[in-house]
């Protein structure tokens, strides 16, 4: 990792990098007749099912930034907002917890009923019969690729139940929310939290840019996208309790996966561009994701700070996408 000032990512190929995905529409593959919203399952919270909790106090708070570093990704501006008191789980989802949902509800994710999902190009098995993305060529559609099956028939979580569980859409977090009896948190909610309730600080440990010495979190070292040098240990996700927490004790925070919220995706600009993007996001039903994952850094896709945002449909699942559960304060 360098730590240098960040770049300016106005090329769109910089902008795209890593991130943005092509709808699943365009890829191909036509999804088995029951895909869509998952069913809902019930929202009364049982012991065993929730996480560790922080909680957080209503009152003031904001969400953006002053400072956008991709202001095409609506970044900007810094803007107050009142929250509810709320919790969030410290940590994102593990495997180990969707699967006791999914052995306790049978539930089957998008990525299982479509037949593939996105993996990442040095995961994919040699051997492995792929399409990928054009313009894209670091993602392979992989059949087969779910949640238990990580890179595909084949692959398993044997060493991974502490590690956040990837491949699933927003519908599949909201209905694995539900039954912890909780829901999504909202983007102003995982911001003021990742803060744990600061002011305008760039990462969840503060503004220092982290490096090769300094490994505050999980992203990619080296040069994009086929040298990982794994100087922070791990060349895919990490455990959901690796790193030090911020200040409220939330772990991973910025870096290891993708995290859904329950926020539509939406741009605050008046420009031609905000517009345009604003439209496509109405259209592909996109929600905001916040964090980055380990596949970020800052020379191509600078999206681990914490005002960093992107936007996909509700469908989207890809082997670095997770979520965590937020919680309403009850009285």
């Amino acid at each position: 990792m360098k730590t240098e000032s960040a770049p300016s990512l106005s090329s769109p190929a910089m902008v795209e990098s890593c991130c943005r995905l092509p709808e699943r529409q365009e890829t191909g593959f036509i999804p088995s007749e029951d895909a869509g919203r998952p069913p809902a399952v019930s929202q009364e919270p049982v012991d065993g099912r929730r996480g560790d909790i922080a909680w957080f106090s209503g009152g003031v708070s904001s969400i953006g930034t002053d400072s956008p570093v991709i202001a095409g990704d609506g970044e900007g501006p810094r803007r107050q907002i009142r929250l509810a008191s709320f919790g969030l789980e410290k940590h994102a989802v593990s495997n180990r917890r969707f699967a006791a949902f999914v052995a306790e509800t049978g539930y089957r994710t998008e990525a299982e009923r479509f037949g593939w999902s996105f993996v990442f190009h040095l995961f994919v098995r040699d051997g492995t019969m792929t399409a990928q993305p054009v313009g894209l060529p670091w993602w392979h559609q992989v059949a087969g690729a779910c949640w238990n099956a990580p890179e595909g028939p084949g692959t398993g979580l044997d060493g991974r139940l502490d590690h956040p569980v990837v491949h699933v859409s927003a519908n599949d977090a909201r209905a694995f929310a539900d039954w912890a009896g909780g829901r999504l948190p909202s983007e102003a909610e995982w911001e003021h939290a990742a803060r744990a309730g600061r002011p305008d600080v760039r990462y969840p440990w503060g503004d220092a840019e982290p490096d090769d010495r300094t490994i505050c979190c999980n992203i990619w070292q080296g040069r994009f996208p086929h040298e990982n040098s794994a100087l922070d240990g791990y060349v895919g996700t990490a455990p959901v309790e690796a790193f030090q927490p911020n200040p409220a004790g939330l772990y991973n925070m910025s870096g290891n996966v993708w995290e859904w919220t329950a926020d539509r995706f939406h741009i605050p600009s008046p420009t031609q561009g905000a517009r345009q993007r604003n439209a496509e996001a109405r259209a592909s039903g996109d929600r905001v994701l916040k964090g980055g994952s380990y596949l970020c850094h800052i020379s191509y896709c600078y999206r681990y700070r914490i005002a960093a945002r992107i936007g996909h449909s509700a469908d989207t699942s890809t082997g670095h996408i997770g979520f965590r559960v937020a919680y309403t304060a009850l009285g």
